[in-house]
């Protein structure tokens, strides 16, 4: 019934990807990757899916169309909840464990010895090229390949600071559509300056990352921009949400900026088939991680923090379906070199994507995708004294998720800097300066209003769920609890799944090498996260493996 629902929708939808998935064979296919900073899983196809929440408000009308020709992933998941772990780790197509300083935010530093896919692709005969923010290779001068000498930026960067820029050009004069055609402009013209500069007879491999989801934007401008009223959210919020005028508010506005980032996705779709290539490119979509300076969202575990939206669409992909298969982002790295005809290094852990895109089924396509793993170390150095992390992996299953906190007597978000001094944090100061208190935590109109009412009542079991210590194993039965809100791990009638999911988290955080179960995590333990990785841990190359 999906499968006839959604297509149904798409003919008549948007004629424009009518031959998608039906271009020819002969070709090796183009691959545009639009990759959101700090979206998780908000687009209003989730919500006709899943009712009743605050994806009952957005409208992301592009990434529903190419949802609808392609496959829509409902579990599909980040590795690490942190921008530089989780590119390391899409990059590589291996854990962001086995990535060196690549696991860690602030500190780190690509190893050009790892493959990624983008150079795999250059040296394929494939020409690559990025627009905004990816992570190495291509933004150290010293990266493979020449760093920036793939970037397209020359008609402008306004586009990541939307709501700003509009605002500004607003004030100046110009009505709201004026305003965002201007920002629209530049997006189109650093996608057309990459298309130019193509051989045509070669294919292409397009990086599209802006920002602008990422804080900090305008206070109203959800509403001004894009006419979401903050009150439409009233009796959505989640459950680890205070359902308050400020946080409402703080949200439309974040649902503003992926409706901008959605409209910037329209563009490049315009362009590709305005260019004649759009039959023979493979479009995926995502975003990094869940939203920033909102509970259990960005540097979180838990499902607002991992869980992010991915659609793929383009040749060979069976579309019109919705599939329940768990995957992490790394998935992606070794499902485009299989795309373009290219060998997967030995090195990747992670497993193509092409299994489920090339099935016509719906639901569970692969019975052996049935969970995902996360994690993450270090976000910023200074949340913690010592640039010490906060060790977290995790596993989620379409029923349970369970948490491993490894260093429960550290302070998940950061410590909480002078709440109990003479001059505690101001409210300008929390919704602006990320690191006046519990610097894991973006600032943000809801830190400041979580912070502040801390002793209310009705706000402080949230704040120091969201702030507070934690234990060392977390269980969450999603089916009675999807909001998590109730750990389950030390009731009895649970020990048999907190058992289970303990060790096939382990096994495979041993197997895959994983330096934090290696001598009691010495290395992630070590400021400044520097020297080689231990011993233990399998070192990873350039290495191609051969072609069957």
């Amino acid at each position: 019934m999906k499968r006839i629902l959604f297509a149904a929708l798409w003919v008549v939808a948007w004629g424009i990807f009518a031959s998608l998935s039906g271009a020819a064979e002969t070709k090796r296919p183009n691959i545009v990757f639009a990759f959101a900073d700090d979206w998780g899983k908000q687009a209003s196809i989730y919500g006709q899916l899943e009712p009743g929440g605050i994806n009952d408000v957005v409208r992301t009308p592009n990434f529903d169309q190419i949802a609808r020709q392609g496959v829509l992933f409902k579990n599909a998941f980040v590795n690490a909840p942190s921008c530089t772990p989780c590119r390391s780790s899409l990059l590589s197509g291996q854990y962001f464990w086995r990535t060196g300083r690549g696991a860690i935010l602030r500190g780190a530093v690509w190893d050009p010895t790892i493959p990624s896919y983008p150079l795999l692709l250059h040296d394929a005969g494939y020409h690559i090229g990025q627009t905004y923010k990816v992570w190495s290779p291509g933004t150290p001068v010293d990266a493979p390949y020449g760093g920036k000498r793939y970037a397209y930026e020359k008609t402008g960067g306004a586009f990541n600071q939307f709501s700003q820029r509009a605002t500004a050009l607003i004030k100046q004069g110009k009505s709201v559509e004026e305003a965002k055609q201007e920002l629209y402009g530049q997006v189109r013209g650093n996608f057309q300056a990459f298309l130019n500069d193509r051989n045509e007879d070669a294919p292409f491999c397009y990086w599209f990352g802006p920002t602008n989801v990422h804080r900090k934007w305008i206070a109203g401008s959800g509403k001004e921009l894009w006419g979401i009223e903050p009150d439409d959210l009233k009796g959505k919020m989640p459950a680890f949400m205070p359902d308050v005028p400020v946080v409402r508010q703080d949200l439309a506005d974040y649902l503003g900026e992926i409706q901008a980032f959605d409209a910037a996705l329209g563009i490049l779709v315009e362009e590709l088939k305005q260019a004649g290539e759009l039959d023979n490119t493979m479009i995926v979509v995502s975003g990094d991680h869940g939203p920033p300076g909102f509970p259990e969202g960005k540097c979180n575990l838990y499902d607002f923090g991992t869980h992010v939206a991915l659609a793929i669409a383009g040749p060979g992909v069976q579309g019109g379906r919705v599939v329940d298969d768990f995957t992490i982002l790394p998935d992606l790295a070794p499902t485009f070199l299989e795309a373009a005809g290219e060998p997967v290094p030995e090195v990747m852990t992670a497993k193509s994507l092409w299994p489920v895109l090339k099935s016509e089924k719906e639901g569970l396509v692969d019975p052996t995708r049935t969970a995902a793993l996360t994690g993450r170390e270090r976000h910023v150095e200074m949340a913690r004294s010592g640039n010490l992390p906060y060790p977290m992996r995790g596993i989620q299953t379409a029923d349970y998720q369970l948490i491993i906190n490894f260093k429960p007597d550290r302070w998940p978000l950061g410590e909480p800097y002078h709440l109990d001094s003479d001059s505690p944090p101001t409210q300008d100061e929390l919704t602006n300066q990320t690191a006046v208190t519990f610097p894991d935590d973006d600032a943000s109109p809801t830190k400041a209003y979580l912070v502040l009412h801390r002793n209310d009542p009705a706000v402080k079991p949230l704040f120091e769920r969201n702030y507070g210590k934690r234990p060392h194993i977390e269980l969450y039965d999603l089916k009675k609890d999807p909001a998590q809100m109730t750990n389950v791990a030390d009731e009895p009638s649970y020990a048999e799944v907190k058992s289970a999911l303990t060790k096939r988290l382990m096994d495979e955080l041993k197997a895959s090498g994983d330096p934090r179960v290696i001598d009691e995590g010495k290395y992630f333990e070590t400021p400044p996260l520097a020297g080689p990785l231990p011993d233990d841990v399998p070192k990873p190359n350039r290495q191609r493996a051969r072609k069957p």
